[in-house]
């Protein structure tokens, strides 16, 4: 069994848990209340500074030119093509540069934190089993509500869009492969540590979405 599917199931109560969400649920079916997306995306986009670090670090430690380039051109979508649908959406909701500024809460700031542990590792496996979490999880249950109404604002549809399609499996297909084919390579003792930073990425999922699902009237000033 490939290394990525065992880390999955390691870890399956809370994979299933991230990736069948209430919160994504009432996304993809236009019923999640605009204050719960406008938390989302504000914090999402803090998320972005950091995955950004962390995705170009990984493509440095790369083993080969051709390992690298599809990190890179998927580091190229998410500072352009994922950038803007921020920037649009942050627009069409009316989320004020106050609110577009306010802290990371605690559930960003400890997914950032996660991400910079594994950035500053200087470990290709662990910059790699957090990517995978972070894209492979969307994946999961974008492509459960790929075929989504099609009188649902952008907003949500092109967040599922951004998360879907041929192009974005791909990307998540490579990931896999990079940590699966460093996995043979690496002791006990770095696998350990992979994994922890696997689960943890999971447990970070979880409560990034629930905090976003408890939101109640979030203050846009």
């Amino acid at each position: 069994m490939r290394a990525t599917d065992l880390l999955k199931i390691s870890t399956q109560n809370d994979w299933d848990a991230a990736t069948d969400h209430p919160f994504c649920k009432e996304l993809a079916d236009g019923t999640l209340p605009l204050d719960k997306m406008r938390w989302y995306l504000v914090q999402g986009y803090k998320f972005i500074d950091e995955f950004v670090r962390l995705l170009a670090t990984a493509i440095a430690h790369a083993p080969t030119l051709a390992d690298g380039v599809p990190m890179a051109q998927f580091l190229g979508l998410v500072t352009s093509t994922e950038n803007t649908y921020f920037l649009r959406s942050f627009e069409a909701l009316e989320v004020s540069t106050g609110y577009q500024n306010a802290p990371a809460a605690p559930a960003t700031r400890a997914f950032q934190d996660l991400m910079h542990a594994a950035r500053t590792s200087g470990r290709y496996e662990q910059m790699l089993a957090v990517l995978i979490v972070a894209e492979w999880s969307y994946l999961t249950w974008a492509n459960r509500y790929k075929n989504y109404s099609t009188d649902l604002p952008f907003w949500f549809s092109e967040w599922i869009d951004l998360h879907t399609g041929e192009g974005f499996e791909n990307v998540v297909a490579h990931l896999r492969d990079q940590l699966d084919n460093v996995w043979v390579e690496i002791d006990d003792c770095r696998r350990s540590k992979a994994a922890a930073m696997f689960n943890d990425a999971v447990s970070c999922e979880i409560a990034f979405l629930d905090a976003a699902f408890e939101i109640r009237q979030a203050k846009r000033t």
